[in-house]
């Protein structure tokens, strides 16, 4: 397949993604913006249309006390059952919620709160229909964690007490947790590094949910990190989906700086960017991407 980066170019940060047969969603951090989270639909995962916002009404996006930056921080977007379900945190509000809709044209619920808090949520629906509710968290101490319960998805009800399933893999402020099944193993994968130059994506599995977890040998799968004269900074807080045809994709963010005379200017005036990169996972069962995938081919 052929395509150009970045998939969605200007200020389309934290992307998320789902596939319904042939058709992909993704969502995007809006942050102080109305509406919020943008949502758009594809058939190739490189050409984008906007469908509209989840986040419509004022009883949905409470931005009356956003300040810049605040509001609407890393959405996810997933599809179980003939239902969409959408998560994200409004740092202005109440902190984190689930809304959810059988039929995208007729709009999305209203909000169910949920009370674990943090930041950058996540939903994992497994083969035995536990619905999982990841975010971040912070130890006692202040050391960041990721953090885990059972929901409801319908009505946010915290099922089950919020667990600590992982410190990261080593880098500061690990966010973005997305968890993935496949072949037996629980794929827990992360941002780290913060959302700056030294950004980069890590993975984790375990045979249960709740772990422990064993970090991939080659992390970080995907960084920018050590590459001061390249196209694209920044990449990260991603989001994996397999296609129809049984290829894998991940989604990320990143950055395209402004070019000085002899390197790139550690600036740039467009934000972060949707980047689409290949996945191909090896004989033992642990992800490539981006260029490390193409090799593998």
């Amino acid at each position: 397949m052929e395509y150009q980066n970045p998939i969605l170019p200007g200020f389309h940060p934290d992307p998320s993604v789902c596939r319904v047969g042939g058709d992909f969603y993704l969502v995007n951090s809006s942050f102080e913006f109305f509406p919020g989270v943008p949502l758009y639909h594809s058939r190739n995962l490189a050409d984008w249309e906007l469908l509209g916002y989840c986040l419509n009404t004022e009883e949905q996006l409470n931005l009356k006390e956003a300040h810049a930056s605040g509001g609407i921080y890393a959405p996810t977007i997933r599809w179980h059952e003939g239902v969409f379900f959408m998560t994200t945190t409004n740092v202005s509000d109440r902190g984190n919620f689930i809304v959810h809709t059988r039929n995208l044209s007729e709009g999305w619920s209203e909000p169910c709160w949920v009370e674990q808090g943090g930041i950058d949520p996540s939903l994992f629906f497994d083969d035995d229909g536990t619905v999982y509710f990841l975010s971040t968290g912070n130890r006692q101490d202040g050391t960041c964690m990721i953090q885990m319960c059972e929901v409801d998805p319908f009505s946010g009800k915290q099922l089950t007490p919020s667990i600590e399933i992982s410190l990261g893999c080593g880098g500061k402020f690990p966010e973005g947790p997305h968890i993935y099944k496949r072949d037996g193993y629980y794929y827990l994968m992360l941002a780290e590094g913060g959302t700056e130059y030294g950004h980069m994506e890590t993975i984790q599995r375990a045979t249960t949910p709740y772990g422990p977890y064993e970090p991939c040998p080659h992390n970080p799968i995907l960084t920018h990190r050590d590459d001061s004269r390249g196209e694209i900074f920044c990449t990260g807080h991603g989001d994996l989906v397999e296609d129809q045809n049984g290829n894998w994709w991940m989604v990320c963010l990143g950055t395209r700086c402004l070019h000085g005379a002899y390197a790139p200017l550690m600036q740039h005036h467009l934000g972060r960017e949707t980047f689409l990169a290949p996945v191909m996972w090896d004989k033992d069962g642990l992800p490539k991407v981006g260029k490390m995938a193409k090799f593998l081919r």
